[in-house]
């Protein structure tokens, strides 16, 4: 009877409000996102279009499809932490094998697919027979992807053949085919967790692994196929990653195990396994995407964007935590539990859910508004630097952003951490939201040709900055000489050891530009010195720990050598850590960008010599062209940044 008159006082419309609010409370992954896409619409009239919401859509895509993989794994109480570099590493196989080894498309796609689920396999075995944590297991199987895929492209981009590279376009000119994509590999994962012999399996064993075994199952062999899905999972998304590109990157999809963990765990997945679906890890992919997308329309900095994405990751999940606790059952008054549909846990749970709301709004509010990127202009003007973990970016950065006020510009800088999809992502959130003019510094040349294609077709004049964009139209090039860089630091070791010796070259990042060039202006230059002999090359990323542990370990076996050429000043910093009192003295050292470390170190007499760039002056010059594309003024396709050798004769001129 109660029942009865509950159901008659309520009334269709009630009914119907109390269905969504319950839906809410229900599913906190989804009331986080409800929340986010209100509140970026109240803060950014360019967040709500068409154009910008199928950016989301896209930008998601390779996450959740990784994060579907990883479901599977988390759901049956493992983790994968492999799954970004078995992403990169079959997208390398299948644009190589489709290259340079000249196989059909459709083999080389077949080979890519079986190369994830093999790596899936591998963990799998290692985890069921070898009796290795997951951790573990998918932590040595990131390390060995990775690996593979630089030795198969020999650290450089491979370019993706063209009936692939489709998955990266759109249909009828509008419909992103990663969503579709993404729908598709959301939909199977979905079914096989919901409908299937192994996807019931995978809830049993991260239920109770013991009792499951006990019942017969045959976990063993369950899991070898899980991580096997994954790995599979996985290569799909290298591929439309790879597609998005048109080149297969070596070092792509780096951290991306860590978003895609994060997708499922907000999507409501349990870590101790036994809870989770797909669904919620779609709406985990998405909770990312739209932070990220909505940061950049903010203006929000760089270095902030993360904080922001951190807390609400944390508010997402801590509303996920106190809806289940609620669900659970506290106690009544009578002694009963209150149902999750009741009265009184529905209010206590409208409570909590207004709490969180409020919270997840002023954090990305009072962020976006006291620390934004923009100086406050009538021009709007995107700048993508290739990261900002290192100081010549950072000066770059710096001397745009001067420029910038002093022309009443209004700048927005985000940093793609060396991630060349990240940096695609960040281009179409530029085109999107109206920018007169964007400033792109390329992680990959090759790689950034697709996004800055999409502002052309928006009529945006892109200015390149320090390094080009091959395949699309670029209003300018504003750069130093990498390559005649690389020849000025060879002939200035040459002439301190006299043109004979021996040296090790530290080379940057595996596969970006800025490597490449350095690295063959210098072979280029060495050439005219045959009593110099090259005894070690090894990369150390353009970081001065790096550089330093590799240093240490090839003084061990190279402890004659009388010449160091480091290819950014970080590693070359790094290095002379590494030499202690031989700095200098019986070993020199040479780097490259001139950054303010570098040339206190030039100072002291520890480094010989930095090719300097003055990052400022470039980012001053990117500026100053960016505001005349914009107003349609002509510039010259080719700025040329002067760059000089700094020894301790003249570095005063430069400090």
């Amino acid at each position: 009877m109660a029942t009865d008159t509950l159901k008659s006082d309520t009334g269709a419309g009630g009914a119907a409000g109390h269905t969504f609010r319950r839906l809410l409370l229900d599913n906190g992954a989804l009331s986080a996102l409800v929340v986010l896409l209100v509140a970026m619409s109240l803060l950014s009239g360019d967040f709500l279009t068409t154009q910008n919401l199928l950016n989301i859509g896209v930008q998601a895509a390779v996450t959740a499809i990784l994060a579907f993989g990883v479901t599977f794994v988390i759901v049956s109480a493992g983790i994968d932490l492999s799954v970004g570099s078995v992403a990169a590493l079959s997208a390398t196989v299948l644009a190589w094998t489709a290259t340079s080894a000249g196989l059909p498309v459709w083999l080389a796609v077949v080979l890519a697919v079986a190369t994830g689920a093999a790596c899936g396999f591998v963990n799998g075995a290692l985890v069921s027979y070898g009796k290795l944590p997951p951790f573990i297991a998918t932590l040595a199987m990131l390390s060995i992807a990775r690996g593979l895929s630089l030795v198969v492209s020999q650290g450089k981009p491979i370019d993706f053949p063209e009936p692939v590279s489709v998955l990266g376009d759109t249909l009828g000119g509008w419909l992103p085919v990663p969503v579709l994509v993404m729908v598709v590999m959301g939909l199977i994962a979905a079914l096989i967790l919901a409908r299937t012999y192994i996807g019931r399996s995978m809830y049993a064993i991260g239920g109770n692994e013991e009792a499951a075994r006990l019942s017969g199952l045959r976990v063993k062999r369950q899991k070898l196929a899980i991580y096997a899905l994954s790995g599979l999972f996985a290569a799909v998304a290298g591929i439309v990653l790879a597609s998005r590109l048109t080149s297969a990157q070596p070092q792509a999809a780096q951290g991306y195990e860590l978003d895609a963990i994060a997708a499922v765990v907000i999507g409501g997945a349990s870590l101790a396994g036994g809870v989770g679906k797909a669904s919620g890890t779609l709406i985990g992919a998405l909770i990312l995407a739209v932070l990220r997308n909505g940061l950049n329309l903010l203006s929000v900095s760089a270095f902030w964007q993360q904080v922001v994405i951190g807390v609400v990751i944390a508010l997402a999940v801590l509303l996920d935590t106190l809806r289940r606790k609620a669900g659970s059952g506290a106690a009544a008054p009578g002694g009963s539990s209150a149902a999750p549909g009741s009265p009184g846990s529905g209010r206590g749970g409208a409570v909590k859910f207004a709490v969180a709301a409020l919270c997840v709004a002023v954090v990305v509010g009072g962020v976006s508004y006291f620390n934004s990127g923009s100086s406050g202009g009538s021009t709007k003007v995107g700048m993508s630097l290739s990261t900002l973990n290192n100081p010549f970016f950072v000066q770059m950065k710096a001397g745009a952003q001067a420029e910038a006020e002093k022309a009443g510009v209004d700048l927005t800088v985000t940093d793609a951490q060396n991630d060349a999809s990240q940096q695609a992502n960040q281009l179409q959130n530029f085109t999107s939201s109206g920018m007169k003019s964007i400033i792109v510094n390329p992680v990959d040349s090759d790689a950034a040709g697709p996004a800055v294609r999409g502002a052309n077709k928006a009529d945006i004049p892109v200015v390149a900055a320090d390094r080009g964009v091959n395949d699309a139209r670029t209003a300018t090039l504003v750069a130093s000489d990498n390559v005649a860089g690389g020849r000025l630091a060879a002939e200035a070791l040459a002439e301190k050891l006299g043109g004979r010796g021996s040296i090790v070259i530290l080379q940057g990042t595996a596969g970006t530009s800025a490597s490449r060039e350095r690295g063959a202006g210098f072979a280029e230059g060495l050439k005219a010195y045959p009593g110099i002999k090259v005894v070690a090359e090894q990369p150390a990323d353009f970081d001065r720990t790096k550089g330093l542990d590799v240093m240490t370990n090839l003084l061990q076996s190279h402890p004659g050598i009388t010449g160091v050429f480091a290819e950014n000043d970080e590693m070359a910093l790094g290095a002379v850590k590494a030499l202690g009192g031989r700095a200098g003295k019986s070993v020199s050292v040479v780097g490259f960008d001139g950054t303010p470390d570098g040339l206190k170190a030039v100072t002291a007499g520890t480094l010989y010599a930095s090719v300097a760039q003055q990052p400022k002056e470039l980012g001053r010059i990117a500026v100053q062209n960016a505001v005349k594309a914009a107003k349609g003024e002509r510039i010259d396709d080719m700025v040329k940044v002067p760059v000089k050798v700094v020894t301790g004769k003249n570095v005063a001129d430069f400090s």
